[in-house]
């Protein structure tokens, strides 16, 4: 199954627009590919964390490649880190 591409932005203010089409219709392992991402805020690690429980639902694993260190600097901060699994790119 090929990447979920993140865009270049996920804020508060375009997550919606960031989420749409972002859950695959297979339930082989999910994988985000985070590496276009350049403006971030709280609201993209709260669109992986519901990526992850969605890819859960379906039986799934999730990955998050190429993301920025200052996301999983963010993450860490709010204690999530572990529960999204970070590959390099």
């Amino acid at each position: 199954m090929s990447p979920l591409a993140l865009p270049a932005s996920v804020t508060f203010a375009d997550v919606q627009a960031a989420a749409q089409g972002l859950a695959p219709a297979s339930a082989g392992p999910w994988r985000v590919d985070a590496t276009a991402l350049r403006n971030f805020d709280s609201a993209a690690i709260a669109l992986l964390l519901d990526l992850r429980r969605r890819a859960m639902a379906a039986g799934a694993t999730m990955s998050v490649q190429g993301a920025p260190a200052t996301m999983v600097d963010l993450a860490t901060l709010y204690g999530v880190a572990d529960l999204l699994v970070f590959e390099p790119a």
